[in-house]
């Protein structure tokens, strides 16, 4: 029984660190270690900028344009490499990702790459505007939302207990959104 060779993509970094090998994220390095993707960090990060703003705003004042030739590569070594793949998106649907296209966002991104989505969102007051703008965005991009991930229910236990809306959020999540809680998880994992 072989096993499943998942690849991963971040295509786009900022708040990247200077290293020998080039500008690294340690997001993505995160990404394809737990992911044991052996592709290099070209493929799986091919847009990094140094300055931690969005991907748009840094390609601005780095100077650097968004290669998005370096996507399209990136993706077509994955499928080849691999029998699933997972790309992680950066911030938010409203994201902005390149100075000569600024209307051109995370949530057109992903429905350019054309993978069903999986939003992220956090446990507590606040989500359930936050994470249903989300899912209605990226509904109206054409995306197809096949689940959440609500993460970070432990981060503060002091704001647990104190925010009530924490124990209710997730039923509520799945009634606004019609989309249902696939993990409830830890922060950090």
């Amino acid at each position: 029984h072989r096993r499943t060779r998942l690849g991963v993509m971040k295509p786009f970094a900022t708040g990247c660190r200077q290293a020998k090998e080039g500008l690294l994220n340690e997001d993505a390095e995160a990404l394809a270690h737990f992911a044991d993707c052996q592709l290099p960090m070209d493929v799986v990060n091919p847009i990094r900028f140094k300055i931690p703003v969005a991907p748009a705003v840094a390609s601005a004042v780095e100077r650097q344009p968004v290669a998005w030739d370096a996507i399209g590569r990136g993706l077509a070594q994955l499928d080849e490499a691999s029998d699933a793949m997972i790309v992680e998106g950066v911030r938010g649907l409203m994201v902005p990702l390149d100075p000569k296209n600024p209307r051109f966002m995370v949530g057109q991104l992903a429905d350019a790459i054309g993978f069903p989505v999986i939003v992220v969102c956090r446990p507590d007051l606040g989500t359930l505007n936050h994470t249903v703008m989300t899912v209605e965005l990226l509904r109206q991009a054409g995306c197809r939302v096949s689940g959440l991930v609500v993460n970070g229910v432990d981060r503060d236990p002091q704001n647990t207990a104190a925010d009530p809306s924490i124990a209710y959020n997730r039923e509520w999540l799945e009634r606004l959104t019609g989309v249902k809680v696939l993990a409830v998880l830890p922060w950090g994992v």
